[in-house]
């Protein structure tokens, strides 16, 4: 007899969200989380004697909203800290450039750099958020079977197709002409000034093995769209860093009766007449359960976790041909003050500051980054996605001083000399020089260092090829490709056994989507059953 109805793999925040949505619908369900603490990337760990930081993401997705209400997670302590500022763009020339959420003071500080830049940017986001529009009920959708829709499948691609007309001709003809574009196009169309084009472009490559002239990653830049209705990323902060995030979602998920138990690293899944049945850990312990589901991206779970011989070749073919190798890394930095910008030394630096600081100049400058990853060596001046949380939560720092989260592309997996183990100071060394051009005093300030390689993405928390979206999200691995064509349905080759990590619709970032879709469809089997 099992004894669980549910077990998941993984205690990242979409097996949490999981975890509630099928425990409030009377499913008794057991995580098991293979390190000491839960959390994945959404963590929050202390990386020097009084300073705590966001260890691999560092915002908040943004975690949607749907999936905040039902859980009822602000009684669970979840709080957001959300910015006026999105991003602030630094050159080497002492420019730069802030976009807010409000368009208005984007222009205006735009003006400073293009008039003509500053009078185009409130129309290309106007253009975004109506396609975003269109594009946002993708997200909570279970992506269609493509041999034989259901008919609710069929009516919601019609309601979609009516959004689409709804368009209008011009944004109609973007949509479908942007999505195969690089990035570098696109954004080329719209801005002159190298700066502004640099910090749109970066977010159509942000975790992906690509630079801004890789084609189709406008993709990535037309999904920001979807999911917070802006072409450029948010700057969506958490109280007490990324870890309060699976910290409320723990706390409803105890509450709706989960079990969540840490230091139970799971050897593999056990199949018996085509049902994945049991879990077996690593010391032996064997847990029976009605159905099992993976957090852990497509490849952990069927070319560690399955037994080979319980699927069909052509299935294992696909997976092993599944894009999923890593080219970024982070280092979170323990500084004793606040690094001096030059380009903002003015009375409103700290707000300048409080949002995400991005370091990529120019697209010659990102695609240059992305061009020693494809040769096998990290980039001695990389784009760098950059938050000082402590800014606006100073709870993570003692006074006065202030943690640094460097998320770092390109650090390819595979390195062409060496290996991480022995590279990883001289990784972290680059990366601090490089930042010292844009903070001359950085180096004078930092206390502590934590240093996050491909390697120890893939050792420590789990992530296959060291990938943080679990895999690359181009339209070949994108909604009813992913993970496979046929297989994007959250179910799996194997009876009982199901994915609800990112490397399924509607994929990476901190949203909680992959899990609540995939929490959905197993509900919906169960109660077939």
């Amino acid at each position: 007899m099992a004894t669980q109805d549910i077990i998941i793999i993984g205690g990242g925040h979409n097996g949490l969200v999981a975890a509630c949505y099928l425990a409030k619908a009377g499913l008794k369900t057991l995580v098991l989380e293979r390190r000491e603490v839960f959390g994945g990337g959404a963590a929050t760990e202390e990386i020097h004697p009084g300073f705590r930081c966001s260890t691999l993401a560092h915002t908040a997705g943004p975690l949607f909203p749907h999936i905040v209400k039902d859980l009822n997670l602000a009684h669970h302590g979840f709080e957001t800290i959300n910015s006026d500022i999105r991003v602030l763009a630094l050159d080497l020339s002492g420019r730069s450039l802030a976009v807010y959420n409000d368009e208005a003071r984007t222009s205006a500080d735009l003006k400073k750099i293009s008039a003509r830049d500053a009078k185009s940017y409130p129309e290309f986001a106007a253009s975004f958020r109506r396609i975003g529009r269109v594009l946002t009920p993708l997200l909570r959708m279970t992506p269609p079977s493509i041999d034989r829709p259901a008919p609710g499948e069929l009516l919601n691609l019609g309601r979609l197709g009516l959004s689409f007309r709804g368009l209008g001709k011009k944004d109609s003809y973007r949509l479908l002409r942007w999505g195969p574009m690089a990035v570098a196009d696109l954004v080329a169309e719209w801005f002159e000034s190298e700066l502004l084009r640099a910090t749109v472009a970066a977010r159509g490559i942000f975790g992906a093995f690509a630079g801004p002239w890789s084609a189709g990653t406008s993709t990535g830049l037309l999904w920001q769209a979807a999911i917070d209705g802006n072409p450029v990323g948010p700057a969506s902060f958490v109280k007490g860093g990324m870890g309060a995030v699976t910290a409320a979602l723990a706390k409803a998920a105890t509450d709706a009766g989960v079990e969540i138990r840490t230091n139970a690293d799971v050897e593999r899944i056990l199949v018996v007449d085509g049902k994945a049945s049991k879990v077996v850990l690593t010391n032996g312990e064997e847990i029976s359960a009605r159905a099992v589901v993976s957090n852990a991206d497509p490849r952990t779970t069927f070319l560690r976790l399955v037994d080979p011989l319980d699927l069909d070749p052509d299935f294992l073919m696909k997976i092993r041909n599944f894009r999923a190798v890593g080219s970024a890394g982070k280092i979170n930095l323990a500084l004793s003050g606040l690094p001096s910008f030059p380009a903002q030394n003015g009375a409103d630096a700290k707000t300048r500051l409080s949002g995400r600081i991005h370091i990529g100049p120019d697209i010659d400058y990102l695609e240059r980054a992305f061009d020693a990853a494809k040769y096998g060596d990290w980039s001695p001046s990389p784009y760098m996605d950059i938050t000082i949380p402590s800014l606006t939560d100073p709870s993570l720092a003692p006074p006065g001083a202030h943690v640094m989260s460097v998320h770092v592309q390109f650090a390819p997996y595979n390195l062409k000399t060496g290996d991480w183990n022995s590279r990883r100071e001289g990784w972290g060394d680059t990366v601090i020089n490089c930042l010292t051009q844009f903070a001359p005093n950085l180096k004078e300030l930092v206390v502590g260092r934590q240093i996050i390689t491909p390697l120890d993405l893939e050792q420590t928390f789990g992530l296959s090829g060291g990938h943080i979206m679990h895999g690359e999200q181009t339209l070949d691995q994108f909604f009813a490709f992913r993970p496979l064509i046929g297989w994007s349905r959250y179910r799996t080759p194997i009876n009982e056994l199901y994915l609800c990590g990112a490397g399924t619709h509607p994929g990476g970032g901190v949203t909680g989507g992959p899990g609540a879709n995939a929490a959905r469809e197993i509900i919906k089997d169960f109660r077939r059953k």
